[in-house]
């Protein structure tokens, strides 16, 4: 701003120089009005663009909505088997964009109305005991991620996209009578992040 005032004051003594060159005696009180009359304008108009560029990056702020998160923060163990479902609860949390995601709770929940991205895993050892968990919306089962056999290592993924509005609670159940193990490779993990918002 302070340019711009500088390039204008350097405009209007070239200006009263050539007009008293011409012999011309110009009203300098008259231009200095004018000109401080131009820059009270554009001090006005750059208060406002200012406004909404802080508007717009708040609005690409919301937007910035991610997280990944992996069962276990260190060390090795299982999960599960339960009689009832179990809320897993990611501790090791890889990206938290947005901070939507709780790692206390292992619930996600949607800070702005749009279309989102959920992926999520489970993997054990077959021992005839299956590795299953259910993602869940509000208390509602959406997909789920199942497997078993009697040896070896069983894996299962899943990934949806939901519409969610301000508030939903997206998280993972581990199914009842299922197990799941992990370890610093993080074989279990849960994901999201917003594709783009709705009105």
């Amino acid at each position: 701003m302070k340019t711009l005032v500088c390039i204008l004051l350097l405009l209007e003594t070239f200006v009263f120089v050539v007009q008293k060159v011409d012999g011309q005696s110009p009203d300098i009180y008259a231009e200095l009005k004018e000109l401080t009359s131009t820059v009270t304008a554009l001090e006005t108009r750059l208060r406002a663009t200012e406004k909404a560029a802080d508007e717009l990056k708040k609005k690409n702020d919301d937007r910035e909505i991610a997280f990944s998160a992996g069962l276990m923060e260190s060390g090795t163990g299982d999960v599960g088997p339960s009689d009832t479902n179990i809320t897993l609860i990611y501790k090791k949390v890889f990206t938290n964009t947005g901070n939507a995601y709780n790692p206390i709770t292992g619930v996600f929940t949607a800070p702005v109305k749009g279309a989102y991205v959920f992926e999520f895993s489970v993997y054990h050892f077959g021992q005839l005991i299956p590795a299953g968990g259910y993602l869940m919306k509000n208390g509602q089962h959406v997909a789920m991620a199942y497997a078993k056999q009697d040896q070896g290592a069983l894996n299962s993924s899943k990934g949806v996209v939901l519409i969610l509005e301000v508030g939903d609670r997206i998280y993972v159940n581990l199914w009842s009578n299922s197990r799941i193990f992990d370890n610093q490779n993080h074989h279990n993990t849960f994901s999201g992040y917003m594709l783009f918002p709705l009105k």
